[in-house]
């Protein structure tokens, strides 16, 4: 009857090895979730921060709007311009349209989202005197 002798030092060493390559590669999988993560949430800010300069603008004035500045890191442009229909030159009481955009950008300009939506032109009240179209 022969004994068992166990493992070589050489099954011991590809064992290591092998255990080794898996832990690598499960380290870099945690690692890119985690960055993914971070890069998640900051999307999600640049979005919100988006969608509370447009909200800002539930009519657009009657000149183009362009403005810009900063906040906790984003860099943000909201602009405007007429956005031409039909209707615009169909009846003059007719509210026209603007197209308003919001550029939210983050990590020095290497990332960005851009929203747009259309707005009606803010119409004067009675008694103003109307911007010349």
């Amino acid at each position: 009857m022969t004994r068992p002798r166990g493992f070589s030092l050489l099954e011991v060493l590809v064992a290591f090895f092998i255990a080794a390559l898996a832990l690598a590669m499960i380290y870099r999988v945690m690692g890119n979730d985690a960055r993914q993560a971070g890069s998640l949430g900051q999307r999600e800010r640049a979005l919100a921060l988006a969608q509370s300069l447009l909200a800002g603008y539930t009519v657009a004035p009657p000149l183009e709007v362009h403005d810009s500045g900063d906040s906790a890191g984003y860099a943000w442009r909201i602009d405007s311009a007429p956005y031409p229909t039909e209707v615009n030159s169909a009846s003059p009481q007719a509210p026209r349209l603007h197209e308003l955009r919001a550029a939210v950008s983050w990590d020095g300009g290497q990332h960005g989202i851009e929203l747009r939506t259309l707005r009606p032109e803010r119409l004067p009240l009675p008694g103003q005197m109307g911007v010349a179209r």
